[in-house]
């Protein structure tokens, strides 16, 4: 049987990151790069999850398709992406969730943290533009085996 590529034209990727900058930059590395379907972004932890939760405190929540996949900052104010992370394990419903940590640290420690919580991967964020968008790519195929 043959495999059938799968349309990723509707596939969200979530993105937990609150610098400016680097959510500037992921965008355009994720157009570049060629991708189909679409980033939504949050700029901390709390707001992560009020979007999983469809809170009213996110407001866009209700109206955002549910994302294929997490790209997770460790290091964001008011909840970081560690207490993020543990709370989507901790629920039935986000469990499966495929979560990416893309963060400035790399620390052992926040590594085998976030690995023996399941997460897809973890990648020090790239010193170049380039680097970011060959990131990217290989987002999109974590994230297309779990878009719908």
């Amino acid at each position: 049987m043959e495999d059938t590529p799968k349309n990723t034209d509707n596939m969200v990727v979530l993105v937990a990151e609150d610098d400016p900058d680097d959510r500037f930059l992921i965008q355009q590395a994720f157009h570049e790069s060629g991708i189909s379907g679409a980033l939504h972004f949050v700029e901390d932890g709390q707001q992560l999850l009020d979007y999983l939760f469809r809170r009213a405190r996110h407001p866009d929540a209700a109206s955002f398709s549910w994302p294929a996949c997490i790209l997770l900052d460790l290091n964001m104010p008011r909840k970081n992406g560690r207490q993020a992370l543990r709370e989507i394990r901790e629920d039935p419903e986000l469990k499966g969730l495929q979560v990416v940590v893309l963060t400035t640290s790399a620390s052992k420690e926040d590594k085998k943290f976030c690995y023996e919580l399941g997460v897809s991967g973890y990648v020090t964020k790239p010193g170049s533009f380039g680097e970011l968008m060959d990131f990217m790519k290989k987002i999109e195929t974590i994230c297309e085996n779990m878009a719908v």
